[in-house]
Parts: structure tokens; sequence; C-alpha cells
């Protein structure tokens, strides 16, 4: 499978598409605001424990305090910290004189201390955000840090050496992981990524070292800066594209700006120079995400309905708690029996599920209501298509079987917002609701709105002003309503279309005998 990079990169705004056989699967935007902090690290200061919530928020400089959970609390007072941050011999020399392939301690162990004995208000933390903020909730915030490289992620407050489960060959991750351990000279835990495999021991000196040091030079700056304060920014949206996805996802990258492009391969001649030749600087006149044909993908990610080429089609729903997904038939009408035509269809819709949610980003508890189908090994076949179609997926996700009706739920690991969050925005008429009141509807809360306020007017005649729609509806099919209030107050209604007012907006003025 041929996969590519499209990187577009505006004043304000810069957007990373990661194609597969020129069809774009996922896509990162990076804007200049607060929206997207997963990685940075803070000193922050605890603003409130709850114990009842066994969590606290800390304040870290944003608009919205972070929120910190019990179990990614790792110190009991400002001391402690620091022992924890600051290399400490004692916990050095226990670790150094112990080390195994099996050896998975922490220098503080996980307990059930509660919030409060670990944390106190106004201390001062360092935190790591470990989900951007989402909507209304804050940014999801820990204190074991990990700092990712190319090969390796480095995890200060463990000793754990892990190997990724991509690496499947055992001989290799035995190989990799006794480097790891005799490379190791503090009491960090390591995770060796994906693309370490076949990685010579130099490289992964080389990448050790460096974490070690930007390490240690972030424990420098928490002991100098004030609270909160930021103590290291996560890479560039395309500087991590370039870490985590060329080679190991892409072959390709196409960039759009040549500052960009300097930029990104100063970043590979540090610590990828044969990558180099990967990277080529776009300079045609059109916009480089219209001449690969990525805007009309994007635009279909944004909307409700989602068609499939049979004609049926699919309905995604994001409510507070969960995202909804309907499979429908519509105008597919199959060619043999309705078992097969629904089968065809659930089949169909697999596909493009797969392909929305990972383009679409959506994370968190998904219920997918597909067609019913009789025979059971027809549900398994939508199961095990559902769980093959995610495979290509980099999150993580857990499907559970296809229940009675027809229902499969799944959970995918969220860091970030979807897409329809960050790309759009609740309607203004709305407000998100994805309803309006019927102008039917509309029309009689006018009847009652002049009948309630009658026993007060004084006037001879009633003013209306309303909505051209709602004019029309009252001057046609409604004007029921207008002659029963002119013969039950006795007073003449003049109505006045005003194209200013939202459609449920109505005024009713009085006009006085002259």
């Amino acid at each position: 499978m041929h996969k590519k990079l499209v990187i577009n990169v505006a004043k304000h705004e810069t957007r990373v598409a990661l194609l597969e056989n020129g069809t774009i699967v996922e896509l990162f935007i990076e804007r200049e605001d607060d929206s997207n902090i997963a990685g940075n690290i803070y000193k922050g200061r605890v603003q409130r424990v709850l114990p009842g919530m066994q969590a606290a928020f800390v304040d870290i400089g944003l608009n919205q305090a972070a929120f910190v959970y019990v179990d990614d609390v790792i110190c009991n007072d400002y001391k402690e910290f620091e022992q924890v941050f600051i290399k400490n011999s004692e916990v050095e020399n226990r670790i150094s004189g112990t080390d195994s392939a099996n050896h998975t301690s922490s220098p503080i162990e996980r307990n059930n201390r509660h919030i409060e004995e670990l944390i106190t208000e106004g201390m001062e933390i360092m935190v790591q955000v470990a989900k951007s903020p989402i909507g209304t909730k804050g940014p999801r915030a820990t204190s074991h840090i990990s700092l990712p490289g190319r090969f390796l992620v480095i995890m200060p407050t463990s000793d754990h050496i892990g190997i990724s489960r991509c690496i499947e060959s055992e001989p290799e991750r035995e190989r990799l992981k006794n480097i790891v351990l005799s490379l190791r000279k503090e009491p960090y835990g390591y995770i060796v990524r994906t693309v370490s495999e076949g990685i010579y021991e130099e490289k992964l000196a080389k990448e050790m070292s460096f974490l070690n040091n930007l390490w240690e030079s972030i424990q420098r700056r928490y002991k100098s800066a004030p609270a909160p304060s930021l103590l290291h920014k996560e890479l560039t949206v395309s500087l991590r594209a370039v870490r985590d996805l060329l080679t190991n996802e892409a072959e390709k990258l196409i960039i759009d700006s040549r500052s960009g492009s300097e930029s990104i391969l100063s970043f590979l001649d540090t610590f990828m120079p044969s990558l180099k030749d990967s990277v080529e600087l776009y300079e045609g006149s059109e916009p480089i995400f219209d001449a690969y044909n990525l805007e009309g993908d994007i635009s279909r990610a944004l909307r409700r309905k989602v068609w499939l080429k049979s004609g049926g089609y699919i309905v995604i729903e994001h409510t507070e708690a969960l995202v909804a997904i309907d499979v429908n038939t519509g105008r597919y009408v199959g060619k043999h029996n309705l078992e097969e035509t629904i089968l065809k269809t659930n089949l169909e819709a697999v596909k493009e599920i797969a392909y929305q949610i990972r383009l679409r980003d959506i994370g968190g508890i998904i219920i997918i209501d597909f067609i019913d189908v009789e025979k059971k090994s027809n549900q398994d076949k939508i199961f095990n298509a559902l769980k093959e179609a995610l495979k290509k997926d980099r999150s993580k996700s857990h499907i559970l079987p296809m229940s009675d009706m027809g229902l499969i739920q799944m959970t995918r690991k969220r860091i970030r917002q979807p897409l329809t969050r960050m790309l759009c925005e609740p309607c203004f008429y709305c407000d998100g609701e994805g309803y309006l009141t019927s102008r039917q509807t509309i029309c009689y809360n006018i009847y009652r709105e002049i009948l309630r306020d009658a026993p007060d007017m004084v006037g001879d005649r009633l003013t209306l002003r309303v909505n051209p729609k709602i004019a029309d509806l009252l001057l046609d099919e409604e004007n029921h309503i207008i002659t029963s209030l002119e013969q039950t107050l006795d007073k003449r209604i003049v109505i006045y279309p005003n194209p200013q007012l939202h459609m449920e907006e109505f005024d009713i003025f009085e006009v006085l005998k002259e």
C-alpha cells in the first residue's frame, strides 16, 4: 500500500493529511490556540482537591484547569515530588543493582492512598497533558511523564522496559530489550518503538542520550520556573508527523511551505538523515489539498449523513456520552432476497464506518446500529469485517460481538477533539440542538402569546413582526389563526415580515387610537 504525507502550511493553521493509495485516511490540524496541547509539560499549581472524585484541578496557565485523577499522581508533598523528578542517588543505586528483563517496579509504587494524602491545594506540581481539552472538558493531565523520540519513549517515573507489540519476532524483541538494558545509566523506563526493529545499538544509544538530556533540561526549568508555566512544548504537528509517520506509515512527504520544508530537513538532518530524500517541496499554483483532491473528502467527513456507493447510507450522531452510527438501505433494493440485500449493505457500511471513524478521529463509546440480519453466520461476518477494517487504525479500539438487536458496541481511544468539533461549531439558530420549532408550532405560539397579553391591551390594532417564512404561513395556510384572533379581540392585526428576525422570534406591538 502506497502511503504519503501531504502538509499544507498557512499563516495560522497547519494541516497534515495521511494518504493511503491517494485517499485521505487521517487528518491532523494545528492552530495558534490552546486546542491541541497533548504532550506539553507544565509546572502547575494545585487549585482544588476533590476527595469525592479522587481527583484534583491544576492551574497550568490556560483558560481551563487541568484534571488529574488519583492514579496519575505520584507524590504527596513538594519534597517528595522533587525527589522523584530530580535525580535521587539512593533510588538510582537500588534500581541499577536489580536490572533484569522482568523488572517492572516504579520508583514510587502505586498504592491505594487517597488523593488528599498525595497532594494539597496550593502545591506546585509537574504534569503532562495526556488529553487535550474536548468541548467543555478541560485537559486531562498526569504526573507520569513520557517523552517520545524516533526510536524510544523515555518514562522518567518508571523503570519498565517495554517493546512495541508490532515487533513480533521474539529474538528481535529480546535483542532490543538487552540493548536498552545495557545502555541505561539512569533509573528511567523506556518503550522501544516499532521503527527500532533492526536498528543498530549506536542509534539507540544516541537517542537515549538525547532523551536523557532533554529530561535533565526539563528538570532544571522546573526548579527555576514560576507556577504556572510551560516547561516543554511538544513538537509541531509537521515534525510529529515526520517523527511518528514517515517511513513507519508513509514513504514520502510533500509540503507546500519552503520554511516548513527547511525545518523538516533540519530535523531529519539531526535525527534521521537517511530520510531527507523523502521530502518534496510542492510549488504548484493550485493549493496542495486541491491538487490531491482532499477538500471534498474533508467536507464529506463533516456531514451527518454519508452515502454509500450502493445507494444505502450511514448517519453519524454525536451525543454527550457517545457516538451513534445508524446504517440504512436507502435507495438500494438488492437483486435476489432481503437477507442478501441487508448483508451487502451492512458489509459496505462496515468499510465506510471504519474509514469515517479513523478520518473523523471519533473516540470514546461508539454504538453502531446495523440493519437486522437473521442468520448468526451473517452477524459474525459483519463483526469480523469490522474488526478487520479497524486493523489499519493506529488508535486502540475494543469491539464487542453483535447483539440480538443488531447493535455493535465498541470503544476507541480518545486523545484529542474529533474533526467535527475542531472544524465546526454549534448552529447559531438551533444552538446545537439539531432542530428548530416547526413553522406551524410557531404560529400557534404567537396565537397563545397574543391571547395571554389580551387582558392588558388597550389599543385598537396589533402589529405583528415575524420572519418572512412565518408571515407567509400566517397569511396563507394558517390565516384562520389571525381571523380567529381578530374576532375574539375585536382588533385588527397587521403582519410585517422582517428578514432580520430568527424564524422562532416574533414581536407584538399595540397601536393606540389617535
